[in-house]
């Protein structure tokens, strides 16, 4: 009978994350060792994404402290977790309690932060304990079996909405080594492609330049190229463009995530385009019927961009590429 081994230590800290933004790290000590997770935070969060606790004090990082989440992960979760004596194998049992403790609907009392970081080092600490790497432990957990196949690549070559400067509202704009019904990739390998990704991304790097400017080389947040354009369809040009320099043209999707929540006019009800402007032009706000029709007419631009017989495959990959 495999005997669990129990957790003897749970700390947390603040560090800065890529952003220089505080985040929360956890530590977690069993006998195999120290076991460490660093909560990822995004520039954007959706009204049903659980809460990322936040200190709120202006005078320290602008409102954007976790201390608190910090405290209620040394003070709060730690003692109990450890006083449960949890099998840090039993992910199920191990989140079910740190739900518990936090007893919200989308983590408000103790944050999910903090949660999500404990969480995360614990299934480390399990995969350490069973000897075996994390991914092996995670399709275990998901009832999967081998061989292991890694995930199609989706690559953030485009940079707009709340992730870089310019004026596109849009926020990620990625390619896709195109898949098929399987939905496995055209790509022999993943290796494969994401050579075919960076060679993209090297080819879109210069032309922003060339189009728009040196500073149009410039990154977002997530490392895409940031030009300043305002619209969708220049971005689907462009990208495409490049896709053809680099010679895979008919093997690349192109996906979005709007990140749309982040331009939404609540008490309006419609979705300002143009909200990266001080003075927004109210021509630019739209319905989400307008906005859902705006996602139909882009898969379509992508058409006329390709060849004929090229862009019947790949506009059918962009629609269901899309959120």
């Amino acid at each position: 009978m495999p005997v669990k081994m129990p957790i003897s230590k749970i700390h947390a800290r603040y560090v800065y994350d890529s952003r220089g933004n505080p985040t929360v790290e956890v530590d977690i000590v069993t006998e195999t060792g120290l076991h460490r997770a660093i909560v990822p935070s995004g520039a954007s969060t959706g009204m049903h994404e659980a809460c990322e606790l936040r200190d709120g004090d202006k005078s320290k990082w602008g409102g954007k402290g976790v201390t608190k989440a910090v405290a209620n992960v040394n003070e709060k979760i730690a003692p109990e977790l450890i006083k449960a004596n949890v099998d840090v194998k039993d992910q199920s049992a191990v989140d079910s309690l740190l739900n518990k403790l936090d007893g919200t609907q989308n983590k408000t009392n103790l944050g999910a932060n903090a949660i999500l970081g404990v969480s995360m080092a614990i299934a480390k600490a399990a995969a350490a304990e069973k000897r075996v790497p994390l991914y092996a432990h995670i399709s275990d957990l998901a009832g999967t079996k081998k061989p292991y196949v890694l995930p199609v690549p989706f690559m953030n070559v485009l940079n707009g909405g709340s992730h870089a400067g310019g004026r596109l509202a849009f926020q990620e704009f990625m390619i896709v080594p195109r898949r098929k019904l399987t939905f496995a990739s055209d790509a022999p390998t993943f290796t494969e492609g994401m050579r075919w990704g960076a060679e993209v991304y090297a080819k879109l790097k210069a032309l922003a330049k060339k189009k728009y400017g040196q500073s149009a080389g410039n990154v977002g947040d997530e490392g895409g190229v940031a030009p300043d354009i305002q619209t969708a369809d220049e971005a689907l040009s462009l990208i495409t463009e490049a896709i053809e320099q680099a010679g895979y043209t008919g093997k690349m999707n192109i996906a979005m995530d709007v990140a749309s929540s982040e331009f939404y006019k609540t008490e309006e009800k419609k979705y300002d385009l143009d909200f990266k402007n001080p003075n927004s032009d109210k021509s630019q706000w739209v319905t989400y019927e307008q906005l859902a029709q705006q996602y139909k007419d882009l898969a379509s631009n992508v058409d006329e961009f390709r060849s004929t017989e090229k862009a019947v495959q790949n506009s059918h990959g962009f629609t269901k590429s899309m959120p």
